[in-house]
């Protein structure tokens, strides 16, 4: 289904029925600071109504999949294509992409940034009584289990909808958000921490340092709201998103799904400085986040880092680290060093940068340079 760009922010995802003098149209708001949700999830619309998505922060999607396959493209379905918002722009004006209704048949919807989808970021347009079900297929949640805050199973889907062992469960979580109290539901991995309510902290990381080839700490545990603030110091280190696969590979690159990792770029720093740069990162959820130092062989002497490592299991920080001096900082399929990828939208984490006392939120992060 093609669509087009047009003036005042606007992409319109169908044309084929025109809307009438007496059409509805329906205003969907889509993600948000810290929000991983279509807001409303669902909406019942008439043939020639339409549906507004409005894009806030950070970086989302509008794409049309099936009951069957939550998470993935829709053949000849609509994809708003992805539309990064800045985190500092909070007064707009913000993208919108509008969809025509042609029916009454159920349209379903999801977010195909990263794991969005499969921590229920998902919509539907004249769902009936079946999107609990599209949400939870979505999850991995199995028929029968309660979803966080209702009190009514989750019905069986489709006969046709396989449904996956779950490796996620549902939480419910108050946190502060640049001063603002949000109620946030996400995917919580198994063992891994639990949510705190009402407050939200940031972590600092010191990264590198004189004859100091390591992050300070190099393990922490975070809650959905919180941020990490990596500093820099002498020489010239990065802050990359990888995997536990791949510990010295950026996740942008080993990724089969379009995945974007953080990377801060590269942050040098003269043996007398005497102001540190930063990077930050929020954290979305509470899935494991993998990082390293892609500076010649660091990763390779075990400069690497994680978030909410699940210890109790045998994907832990120090298997992880191990792993990276075992591949000697290279890939387990391939000798080439990752390439750089600098962007704010990863799987699980939202990033500004900061130079000196203060950080600066940004969309996109700034190539800092190679300084060997």
């Amino acid at each position: 289904m093609l669509f087009s760009i047009v003036p005042t922010l606007a992409i319109i995802l169908s044309s084929a029925v025109v809307p009438s003098a007496l059409a509805a149209d329906h205003q969907v708001i889509v993600g948000g600071p810290g929000v991983l949700q279509f807001n409303p999830s669902t909406v019942t619309a008439s043939p020639g109504d339409t549906v507004s998505f409005t894009f806030k922060q950070v970086n989302h999607t509008a794409t049309q999949s099936t009951f069957a396959n939550p998470c993935e493209m829709a053949d000849n379905g609509f994809d708003s294509g992805f539309i990064p918002v800045s985190a500092d722009n909070t007064d707009g004006p913000f993208p919108v992409a509008q969809f025509t209704v042609e029916d009454m048949n159920p349209v379903w919807v999801y977010c195909r940034q990263a794991n969005h989808c499969q921590q229920g970021m998902v919509f539907a347009i004249n769902p009936g009584d079946k999107f609990p079900a599209f949400q939870a297929a979505a999850m991995g949640i199995p028929v029968g289990s309660t979803l966080s805050g209702t009190s009514s199973s989750i019905p069986p889907p489709s006969t046709n909808t396989a449904t996956a062992t779950p490796s996620l469960v549902t939480v419910t979580a108050t946190v502060t958000i640049s001063g603002q109290q949000q109620v946030t539901t996400y995917g919580s991995y198994p063992g891994s921490a639990a949510p705190t309510a009402a407050v939200s902290s940031d972590h600092k990381v010191v990264v590198g340092g004189p004859n100091k080839l390591f992050f300070d700490p190099a393990n922490i545990t975070a809650q959905v709201g919180d941020t990490v603030t990596f500093q820099f110091m002498q020489k010239n280190h990065t802050s990359t998103q990888s995997t536990f696969a791949e510990p010295c590979i950026s996740l942008t690159q080993t990724s089969t799904s379009g995945q974007v990792g953080f990377d801060s770029g590269f942050m040098p720093v003269a043996d007398n400085a005497t102001t540190f740069p930063t990077f930050t990162i929020q954290i979305n959820d509470t899935a494991p986040i993998w990082a390293y130092c892609r500076q010649a062989t660091h990763c390779g002497s075990g400069m690497v880092f994680s978030v909410n490592a699940i210890e109790s299991g045998p994907n832990n920080f120090a298997a992880f680290q191990a792993r990276a001096k075992q591949l000697n900082g290279t890939s387990s399929t391939s000798s080439g060093a990752a390439s750089p990828t600098n962007t704010t939208n990863g799987a699980s984490s939202i990033s500004s940068i900061g130079v000196g006392a203060g950080t600066v939120a940004a969309l996109l992060s700034i190539f800092v340079g190679t300084l060997l």
